[in-house]
């Protein structure tokens, strides 16, 4: 499953996407996150699986606007750290 989390505003259209098919729940995103947005959780999409994978925290969700901001790339340039540590591709930014 694909899920988006992210905001549109004066600055532009901010979304962090984790495909959670691909998600394997290693946890390097979450090391390499500097605000502790992530977390390692039963996927919250379809609990009845029990696969575990990352995931953006209660605390962030509504504000992640906020959370990830530090690390938004300037015009497109840069890597994200959480993606740049995902060696499987499991999650992007727009």
């Amino acid at each position: 499953m694909i899920v988006n989390h992210g905001y549109r505003d004066g600055s532009g259209t901010y979304i962090i996407t984790i495909d959670t098919e691909r998600c394997n729940g290693c946890g390097y995103c979450i090391e390499a996150c500097p605000y502790g947005v992530l977390e390692i959780t039963t996927d919250p999409y379809q609990p009845l699986e029990e696969k575990i994978v990352a995931a953006i925290t209660e605390k962030h969700r509504n504000k992640i606007k906020y959370s990830c901001a530090p690390c938004k790339p300037i015009s497109g340039g840069g890597e994200l750290p959480c993606v740049a540590a995902c060696k499987f591709d499991a999650i992007a930014h727009s």
